[in-house]
This record gives C-alpha cells, structure tokens and sequence, in this order.
C-alpha cells in the first residue's frame, strides 16, 4: 500500500555517488524533497531538467534533495552536491519500500516531500513539476512545520552528582592523558563494530574501578532514574559504559547528528544521558534536529535524557572543554536484545573457523 500523508517513510541504508553508505535517518531536520527517477527516458530527462533548473530551491538547511536513481546509465553521470544527494537504487530494493516498483510491474514514479521528522507531508505525481517547484518556497520554517515550534521530547534534571564529585570525574580523565578518541558504531554483516569517522571528535575515558562504579550507580538510582520513571514511563534496570568525556575546542571537539541504537549491537539501548561535570566552555550544547534549532544544556551536576531514537548532535565547543559523564539505560528486555546479538556473533565467528 502506499504510503499516506502523515504517516513515517521507511529508513535505509544506501550508496550515493560519494558515500558508500548514506543513512537515510541522518537527513531528518529540514523538508527533504525525494524524487524516484522514471525508468522512461523521456520522462526521466524532464525530472532531471527539472532539478536541474530549481538547485538553487535547496539549501541543505530549509530543503534538501534525493534523487533516487534506478537506471545504470544516469547513476554513471552524477554526483553528490551540498543539498542534492543521489540514491543508488538499482535493484528497486528501496524503490519498492516506497511502492514505486512493485511485483504487477508497474512503474509508479512520484516526488515525495517530507517533514522534519521524515513523515509524509504531501506526494506529486511526475510531470507535476510546475505544481511542486511553486509551492516549495510557501513552505514555513522547518521549525514549524506543525505550526507552533515543539520542543524536543528530553528531560532536564538538576543536581544528580556535586561539584565535589564531577570534579573527581574530571580529574580521572586528565589524570589518564586527556582520554583516547573514540570512534562510532557502523554494522559491518552481522557485527557492529567501532570504526574512526569525522562524524565524532572526542576523547573518552572509560570508569573500570567498581568503586567508582558503585558510586555513580547509586546516584543515578536515587537522584535520576525516578525522573526518568516519571517523565516516560520507564523503569531503568541497567546501565551501559561509565564513561567520562572531553570534547575540546582545540580538537575540534564535535558530534554531529546521530541516533544511538540503529545498530545490531546498539538497538538495545533506550535513552542516553548526558551529565555536564563542567560549565566553562562555549558551544557543546545538544540539539535534536527534528525539533528545530534550539539547544539543550543541563546545568553543572545536572543530566538531559532523551530517547536513543532521537536524532541529536552535540554541536561544536568553539572555546575551552566541555566534561561530561555519558551513559545508556536500557532494561531487561534491552538485555535480552543484546543477549541475542551477541549469540548470533559467537555463532558467525564459531562458523568462520
């Protein structure tokens, strides 16, 4: 069945011609106009012509463009631009999630415009064009697309570790050199595994001692996860990594946008704190895109929760370094997904020998 006005489009994973693999969720934030290319000839020129003469309509930032491409001969002659992306979709796979190919044959090209959020917000038809270029631009703000700017689903909690106890927390990542870059999560077959990618700069320290363990525990059980119940209904049983973070101006210190559980050995988690240990630092705030521009910042000692499935960003630190304490909560069903992956991993690696 088609998909219908309001409702979300599938995500995928896909080659463009300068990525071998673009995320589809990571576009959320802004309209994203998609347009499935005809298999036509005739047709498909007039599709191409027509983003051809309206580039300058998208500016990555209000709009931005994918173009899936479905015929081997054009997918040779384009290439990726700032707010135009080229989706390489020769087998139909992602074609048919979308209902633009189909098992009856027909072709059903059509240009999707989407929201913020990557929900359907209206469909036209191929050689619609006229229709569609002339009612982009009376399109509002991306931060208002529902009318009114919604803030962002997060809770903010004050006072969760003292001063005296965030400074101890600092002090054990100084005192091991600063931290080690940390990299992100990317599937690779049936294994998540840590790869380096410009998508991240920050050092980590991870927390071994059980003392210290113990210590951030028990805060955590009594100040936050009681807001945590209360905000969402959600009672956290476990915590994954006790880390200590720097992002640093002089790195360059930055996360761009991201969700944390679209991984195999992610998808267990279900939402993230941040816990700020200090305050003297300029950028490094949160922002969730799919919310608009504003920016969340938790006070000293005090903790922003969110849920993994949110797309976020910890924006650049533009002067000094900003700490933080950064864990995941899941619960026992969280566990039971992450106790089936790492089945299925002994399995594939039992297999390879």
């Amino acid at each position: 069945m088609s998909i219908a006005v309001g409702e979300p489009v599938p995500w995928f994973r896909a080659a463009t011609p300068s990525q071998p693999e673009f995320s589809f969720d990571t576009v959320a934030g802004r309209y994203v106009l998609m347009v499935f290319l005809p298999r036509d000839a005739d047709r498909r020129g007039e599709v191409l012509a027509a983003l051809s003469e309206n580039l300058a309509t998208f500016d990555n930032r209000r709009l931005t463009a994918l173009a899936v491409v479905r015929d081997a001969a054009t997918a040779v002659g384009v290439k990726d631009l700032k707010a135009l992306h080229w989706i390489l979709d020769l087998d139909d796979r992602i074609s048919r999630k979308f209902d633009v190919a189909a098992d009856d044959g027909v072709d059903r090209p059509a240009w999707l415009l989407l929201d913020p959020t990557l929900r359907l917000l209206r469909r036209w038809n191929v050689g619609e064009e006229q229709a569609l270029f002339a009612a982009l631009p009376k399109l509002p703000p991306p931060e208002r697309h529902a009318g009114p700017i919604i803030p962002a689903p997060v809770l903010i909690a004050p006072r969760i570790f003292e001063p005296a106890f965030c400074q101890q927390l600092i002090d054990l990542l100084e005192s091991d050199g600063g931290g080690a870059f940390s990299g992100v999560m990317r599937d690779r077959g049936q294994r998540t595994v840590v790869v380096m990618d410009d998508l991240k700069k920050r050092r980590d320290v991870l927390i071994t001692d059980p003392d210290l363990q113990t210590a951030i525990r028990r805060r955590l059980k009594a100040r936050l996860f009681p807001m945590i119940n209360r905000a969402f209904g959600f009672k956290v049983t476990r915590i994954e990594r006790y880390l200590v973070s720097c992002y640093a101006a002089e790195d360059g210190g930055v996360f761009h946008a991201h969700r944390d559980n679209t991984t195999q050995g992610t998808a267990h988690r279900k939402f993230a704190g941040s816990i700020n240990l200090n305050d003297s630092f300029e950028g490094g705030d949160l922002r969730f895109p799919e919310f608009g521009p504003a920016t969340y910042r938790p006070p000293v000692g005090g903790s922003c929760v969110f849920g993994c499935g949110l797309l976020h960003e910890a924006t650049p630190v533009t002067s000094g370094r900003r700490y933080a304490f950064l864990p995941f909560f899941y619960d026992e069903a969280g566990q039971s997904l992450l106790d089936a992956y790492r089945e299925r991993i002994a399995e594939t690696a039992v297999e390879a020998n």
